[in-house]
Parts: C-alpha cells; sequence; structure tokens
C-alpha cells in the first residue's frame, strides 16, 4: 500500500487524518446512520397511523352495516308494519315510507320464493338468514340487471365508466356495471304464521356522503400537517366506485383503477397492505383493506390514505438543516485542528528531511536548534548525536573496507589463475577419456561385427547359387539384405570417424530426403508393425540436400527405433518434410505420441554414452545423428513434454545440385 501511495507515508497527512477523521468522518457517519434511524422511525410512525385511520374507516363500515340491520330489524318487529300486514293496501305504503326514511334504495318484503320484478331473493345468505329467524347485514355485489328489478333505475345510478389508469391490471370492459350495496334483512312473522323477511338494500357507488363521513370521521381538521390531505375510497374490485380522490380540482377518480401490485396483495393474497403508493397522480401514506361479501369471497377494498409530499418535505428539510449545522462547525473547527497539528508535523517533517538528505550521502546533515523544548525537540537532538556518531562509525567503516578490499582482489586473482588452470586440465582428461572409451570400442565393435557380416554375406552367395533361377522371386529381399549389410559396415566405419574424424571424409551424395524417409519405413516396418503403431506421412518437398543417403538414413532409422521404443503400448507415429526459412532448408519432423522425454533428461540426450534403455543401447545414436546432420551443415531439434510425445527436426539446406 505504502508503494502505491506514498502520499499516505507523510507525517503531514497521517497528522492531518488524525485531527480530521472525527470532524470529517465519524461524526457524518454517526449523524448519517441517526438521520437513517430517524427517518425509518418516522415512517413507522406514519404506517402506524394510516393503519390506525383504515381501523376507523373499517369500524365505521362495520358500524353502519349494523345500524341498517338493527333499524330494518326495528321495522321488521314494528306494531305498524303488523297492522299494515293486516290490511291491504297499506303494506306497500309503509314500505315506501320507511324506504325513504331510512335512506334505503330498496325494500320490500318477501317469503323466499318470489322477490320484486323477478328478482330470486333466496339465493342471499343475508335473506337465508332472516327466513331462519336471524337478522342479518352484509356487503353484497348485484348485477345491472338485478339492481333494476330491485328498483328501476338503479343499475344507471350504480355505472360508472372505467378510466385508463397506468399499472392497472389490462382489461376490455369499459363500463362497471355491477353495484355494491349494503345488503340487510330481518325476520317478520306473516298473520298466517308463516315466516318472511324484511329485505332492503343502499347502494355504495358514488355515495358521495358514505364516502365523506369516513374522510371527515378519520381525517379532522388539524390532523394532518399543513399541505397534507386525506383520502378515503371504497372499491369494487379494483374499481374507484366512491372516492373523495381527485383527478382534477372538482372531478373525483371515479372509474379510476388500483395498481396491479396492490390488487394482487389485497384482493389475491387476502392480506391488508400498508406503504406508501402511488394514488391517482400522487404519492400517499395508504392502507388497503379486503372487504368480503355475504359468500365469503373478496369482493372490493376499503382504502384511507394521506398525502405523502409534506412529510417528505419536512423529512428532507431536516436533513438540509443537519447538513448545513455540520457544515458551520466543520468551517470553525477543522482550522484550529489542523493549527494544532500543524505543531506537531512540522518539526517531524523537518526531522524526515534531514534522514533523507543522510540517505542521499549528506553525512553532515544536521535538525539544529528547532526553538522548542518539547518532547519532539528532545527526539530531534537525540537524532543529532545518532547522526554524529554514525557518521564516526562510517568513517571507520570505509577504511577498514579499503584495506579489506585490496586483500580480497590479490586472493581474488590467485583463485582466478588457479580455476583456469583447473578447468583446462578438467578438459584434458575429459578428452583423453573420451577417446580412449572410444578408441576401445571402435575396435571391439569392427571386429565383433564384420565377422558376421561376412558370415551373411557368405551364406547370401551361397543361397543365391543354390535357388539359381528361384532366387529371382527373392531377388527384392536378398538385395533388402545387401544393402543393410552394407549399411553395417557403413555404421562401423562411421563409429571409427566419430572417434577419429580427422581420418575420414565420407562422400556426399545430392538426396531426396523424402525418398529416404519412404525408404526407412520399408526397412523398420517389421518392428513399426509389431508394436502396433500406425504411420502418418505429409510429405510436401521435393527439394534436394546435399548428404550422404546412407547417412541421413541412419539418421531416420535410429529416431524411428527411439519413437518406437517410446510407445510399447501403440500409438501414432508422424512424419512430415516441408520447405521452411530463408535461407530455404527442408524440414524433417519425426513425431510420435509416446511418453515425451522429463526436462532433465532432454538436456543431456545428445551427450555421448548417454542413454535411459540401461542394457539395450550404447548412448552414441544420437549423438552420431547430430554429428552427422551437422557436418551435413544443418541442426536438429527436439520439444516433448512428459506423456505427450516427442517430436525431433532435422533441418538440412537445400542445395541447387542435380
Amino acid at each position: 500500500m505504502a508503494r502505491r501511495w506514498p502520499v499516505l507515508r507523510s507525517v503531514r497527512v497521517r497528522l492531518m487524518v488524525i485531527a480530521l477523521l472525527p470532524m470529517l468522518v465519524l461524526m457524518p457517519l454517526m449523524l448519517g446512520s441517526t438521520m437513517l434511524r430517524w427517518s425509518g422511525k418516522i415512517d413507522d410512525i406514519l404506517i402506524s397511523k394510516v393503519n390506525g385511520d383504515l381501523t376507523i374507516a373499517e369500524q365505521y363500515l362495520a358500524r353502519l352495516m349494523e345500524l341498517s340491520g338493527e333499524r330494518l330489524d326495528a321495522v321488521a318487529g314494528s306494531v305498524t308494519l303488523r297492522d299494515a300486514l293486516d290490511g291491504a293496501g297499506r303494506l306497500d305504503a309503509l314500505l315506501t315510507e320507511r324506504r325513504e326514511a331510512l335512506q334505503l334504495d330498496f325494500l320490500y318484503l318477501t317469503t323466499g320464493d318470489t322477490g320484486p320484478r323477478g328478482f330470486v331473493p333466496d339465493d342471499w345468505p343475508v335473506v337465508r338468514a332472516a327466513l331462519d329467524g336471524r337478522a342479518e347485514s352484509a356487503i353484497d355485489i348485484l348485477s345491472g340487471v338485478a339492481l333494476d328489478r330491485l328498483a328501476p333505475g338503479l343499475a344507471a345510478i350504480a355505472a360508472i365508466p372505467l378510466v385508463q389508469t397506468v399499472a392497472a391490471v389490462p382489461t376490455d370492459r369499459a363500463v362497471e356495471t355491477r353495484g355494491m350495496i349494503i345488503h340487510s334483512a330481518a325476520p317478520v312473522t306473516l298473520p298466517d304464521g308463516r315466516r318472511a323477511a324484511l329485505v332492503g338494500g343502499r347502494l355504495l357507488n358514488r355515495n358521495l356522503d358514505f364516502i365523506d363521513t369516513i374522510n371527515a370521521l378519520v381525517y379532522r381538521e388539524q390532523s394532518l400537517p399543513q399541505g397534507s390531505r386525506g383520502t378515503a375510497t371504497l372499491f369494487l374490485d379494483d374499481v374507484r366506485i366512491s372516492t373523495n380522490v381527485r383527478l382534477f380540482e372538482d372531478v373525483r377518480a371515479l372509474g379510476t383503477r388500483v395498481s396491479a401490485a396492490v390488487r394482487g396483495r389485497v384482493l389475491d393474497d387476502g392480506a391488508v397492505r400498508l406503504d406508501s403508493a402511488f394514488v391517482v397522480n400522487d404519492w400517499y401514506i395508504s392502507a388497503y383493506q379486503p372487504i368480503v361479501d355475504s359468500f365469503g369471497a373478496r369482493v372490493g377494498m376499503l382504502y384511507v390514505g394521506f398525502l405523502e409530499r409534506p412529510f417528505r418535505q419536512a423529512k428532507t428539510l431536516s436533513v438540509l438543516s443537519v447538513v448545513a449545522v455540520f457544515l458551520l462547525i466543520a468551517v470553525v473547527s477543522v482550522p484550529i485542528f489542523l493549527r494544532w497539528a500543524g505543531r506537531i508535523f512540522r518539526p517531524l517533517e523537518g526531522m524526515t528531511q534531514t534522514i533523507a538528505r543522510v540517505e542521499a550521502g549528506d553525512l553532515q546533515a544536521r535538525n539544529g536548534d528547532t526553538g522548542d523544548r518539547g518532547e519532539i525537540a528532545q527526539v530531534a537532538g537525540h537524532l543529532d548525536h545518532l547522526l554524529d556518531a554514525i557518521q564516526e562509525r562510517d568513517r571507520q567503516l570505509r577504511d577498514w573496507a579499503n584495506s579489506l578490499e585490496a586483500k580480497v582482489e590479490e586472493r581474488t586473482a590467485d583463485l582466478r589463475a588457479a580455476n583456469q588452470k583447473l578447468e583446462q586440465t578438467t578438459e584434458r582428461l575429459i578428452m583423453s577419456e573420451k577417446l580412449a572409451a572410444v578408441g576401445e570400442i571402435t575396435a571391439s565393435v569392427a571386429h565383433e561385427i564384420n565377422n558376421p557380416i561376412a558370415v551373411i554375406q557368405g551364406n547370401l552367395d551361397v543361397a543365391r547359387s543354390l535357388l539359381a533361377e528361384k532366387a529371382d522371386a527373392v531377388e527384392t529381399e536378398f538385395r533388402l539384405i545387401d544393402d543393410q549389410v552394407y549399411r553395417i559396415g557403413v555404421i562401423v566405419s562411421k563409429l571409427l570417424q566419430f572417434a577419429r574424424p580427422d581420418e575420414y571424409s565420407g562422400a556426399a551424395n545430392v538426396i531426396s530426403p523424402g525418398e529416404v524417409v519412404r525408404d526407412c519405413l520399408v526397412l523398420t516396418r517389421h518392428q513399426i508393425e509389431a508394436n502396433g503403431i500406425e504411420t502418418q506421412v505429409d510429405i510436401t518437398s521435393d527439394q534436394r540436400v546435399l548428404m550422404a543417403r546412407t547417412e541421413l538414413q541412419q539418421v531416420m532409422v535410429n529416431l524411428i527405433l527411439n519413437a518406437v521404443h517410446a510407445m510399447p503400448e501403440g500409438g501414432t507415429l508422424h512424419f512430415r518434410v516441408r520447405d521452411v526459412g530463408d535461407p530455404p532448408r527442408i524440414a524433417i519432423e519425426v513425431q510420435d505420441s509416446g511418453t515425451g522425454i522429463p526436462p532433465e533428461t532432454l538436456r543431456r540426450i545428445f551427450d555421448p554414452f548417454f542413454t535411459t534403455k540401461q542394457a539395450q543401447g550404447t548412448g552414441l545414436g544420437l549423438s552420431i545423428s547430430q554429428t552427422l546432420v551437422s557436418r551435413a551443415g544443418g541442426g536438429i531439434e527436439v520439444r516433448s513434454e512428459p506423456g505427450q510425445g516427442s517430436r525431433f527436426t532435422i533441418f538440412l539446406p537445400v542445395t541447387d545440385l542435380r
């Protein structure tokens, strides 16, 4: 870190960081975390408030349904109704008078089997409960046809055109024709002893008095800060059928729809949603609760909420005020902190500069009198005394170093001369041992090999004479045996040539490397096939080189046999002859898929007598091959990885001779 940011090594920077860290880092972090927690607490309080508002609205709706049932039950048990049931023509007038007095949209008496204009009352749980003797009141959803049967013209009042709303669930409907009613029924006993039900209902679609009453109860005057406003809404499914939310100044947002997210949370999941939400055209702290009908199905939602903007503005103003106060404190206090820090880092910087001058070679550099008597001034004085002692010790060391350097130089010259003599002696000894070994091997090989060669050649001649004309059938095999006997003799000659190269000068020929490669494949076919090795030949060059054919054969056969030994379990042997380089050369590649050569062995494979085949080899094959190729003006390269095989490449210069 110090290398990447050298400025952090400065005493001034470190002291400034120490001085300013509490004010510019720790305090902002503390203030930020405190304000974050404070903001979270405010949000929790707002959610708690809107939850309480929803509770009030829910209780008002429940009380309204309960009151509707109680009033209807009172009418059902009244003497007036009993008298009207005894007299003809008085019941209709009484029901009309009571409907208007109770502000109901419809009121009728039924025994369960028939209703007004074909309406079937027995389909509704509240009516069945009244017929069973229990007064009951609930929220129910009626179709437009049912509304008109109960009260002609009621469907037109309930119908609300839908307004296209962003983020709402897509729909093909253009008008909400259904109506949400407070459905109440009370039991009545007829004069003949039969049980009937007095059924009444109040339509909540466009019932602005109902929703404004809820809003007035929940958000009384001064219950919200200036600039905020409370809203309440009744939803049929996800459509606003009664609301004081405005689209414009005097236009209520009837027919607008709630977002898909709120619908899924409240109607689909049946959960109460308390959160910030975008309502029509602004953000509100909102609470939504599902409304359940008499069948137990979720058919709508009750909503209350208040405008979020004043609270957000208040929080923003508070944050800006805190930031302004903090900046004012920082502007006043930071210069004081820097002044105090300066009294510390200036003397320390002086000592740092003195040390830097000493490191640069100025041993006379000193701090001198700093004009202070504090602890740092005492440290500066001790540093000057230490520098005096170091200067004296440096002078002594330089004197000792000069005398020691002279002695080391004398000893080094003696060792260098002795080492040179030792190297020369060692080279001569190695060469002598090598030549002696080669001489012994050469004499033994010449004696041991030439005798069998003579026997083979003699018996071959005897076979030709005995076979007479039949010898023509195997003439090709006899010719190959002649060639190999001749090649053995040449190998013996080359072995002697390796030991005494100055006494031999083998003849060179102009040959085609591609032809030599094909001949060598014929010669080694038995070994290749016996080991289950597949060969691939890619010869793209017809250039010629200046080299003895038998010498190149000797090199190629040696590389092929080495590759066969490296693939005891079989594999692929790839030969490639191509033109490369400038000046032009021919590259002969022999690549196997064998065991590969370890790096420590790869460095020594061309050393004479080095072998990994133990008793199966002499260690001269690659050494002789390198000598033959080098004498032809070329070279041999090898690349190998253990387990990946090896590739030997022979480079020979192209000749213009034909």
